[in-house]
């Protein structure tokens, strides 16, 4: 996976999402997706943006078939931030880079 966005599977998803120091932002998502994709230069904008503040990664919900349906995800792409390994806040569809501002700043990430 290019850019600073980590690879969430769901074989590590416990060690890089809830035993996290940082807030995690998870983009659950699939390639025959287009919204997914739409979001997905967002995602690593974010991701480099934010580098040392968010942990920004994505989940192959394809490839990764256990963690998804346990957080009660049916809609793609979701985005999930995650803190102190909590669900804190969650999007479903494409929405703005904004909008993950917002979500970070309710978290403390300026």
């Amino acid at each position: 996976m290019a850019g600073h966005a980590i690879e969430i599977t769901d074989a590590n998803f416990e060690s890089e999402v809830l035993a996290s120091t940082t807030p995690v932002l998870v983009d659950f998502w699939a390639t025959w997706c287009p919204p997914c994709r739409r979001l997905a230069p967002t995602i690593e904008k974010l991701a480099t943006d934010f580098v040392g503040r968010v942990k920004v990664g994505k989940l192959d919900t394809d490839k990764n078939t256990e963690v998804a349906p346990n957080l009660r995800i049916s809609s793609l792409p979701t985005v999930v931030l995650f803190q102190g390994g909590k669900e804190v806040d969650r999007v479903v569809g494409y929405v703005e880079e904004a909008k993950f501002h917002e979500m970070f700043s309710r978290v403390g990430v300026k």
